[in-house]
């Protein structure tokens, strides 16, 4: 004889059940965020895989303002890819060099690596940036925005600013593109440099040593 048989779940059935109905729409909210964070990097992995469709060696860029050479860009090799055209990678990195109305040398920027947004006049620089000024004022960083529109420069990463007796470092940073006139947003420290261009471990201790004096001061009481 052949029964009806109606299986029915336990408790720890449900139980699993619900839990897995809980991971799957933590899932679904979660991995969406991690892929938009994560989008500049996942772009420049498949443009760098599916290969350019122009490439340039030796690259110079001439740029004048009323018949006046205001800078020249070169890089070893500029690349332009299928999905944006305006859009050219410099994988190799550039040296930009700034001159005055008599096509004197003012200032200079060299970075590893850079992309050059066209449409939009702006130039990421990256890996080892570094901008020296007429008054031979150091700037070190790793990422830095130049806008060519604005004629600015700025980042918001590590930097640090070496200029004739002086070390400054901090976070965040703002300057004119010829690196005339510049500030950090965030500073962390200032120390004086010795003839060498290294921090002097002397003025170190001493402004150390003022601090302690002033710590160790009795305070007034109110």
């Amino acid at each position: 004889m052949v029964r009806d048989c109606l299986v029915r779940p336990n408790k720890q059935q449900n139980v699993f059940v619900r839990y897995l109905y809980i991971c799957i729409i933590v899932f679904s909210l979660v991995v969406p965020l991690a892929c938009q964070s994560d989008l500049e990097t996942i772009e420049e992995v498949t443009r760098q895989e599916e290969g350019p469709i122009e490439t340039v060696f030796d690259v110079e860029l001439v740029y004048s303002d009323h018949g006046h050479i205001r800078m020249i860009l070169t890089a070893p090799q500029m690349d332009r890819f299928e999905e944006d055209e305006s859009v050219m990678e410099l994988p190799q990195g550039l040296h930009v060099v700034f001159y005055d109305t008599l096509k004197r040398e003012t200032s200079s920027l060299t970075a590893k690596y850079a992309i050059h947004r066209q449409d939009e006049e702006i130039i990421e620089a990256r890996n080892d940036v570094v901008v020296i000024n007429e008054a031979g004022e150091r700037l070190n960083t790793e990422e830095l925005i130049w806008n060519q529109k604005e004629e600015t420069i700025h980042s918001d990463k590590f930097v640090k600013v070496t200029t004739e007796d002086e070390v400054t470092y901090g976070t965040g940073f703002e300057a004119d593109e010829r690196f005339d006139h510049w500030r950090i947003l965030r500073p962390h420290g200032t120390f004086r440099v010795d003839t060498d261009g290294e921090p002097d471990e002397s003025t170190m201790e001493e402004e150390e040593e003022q601090q302690e004096k002033q710590e160790l001061q009795p305070q007034p009481q109110p």
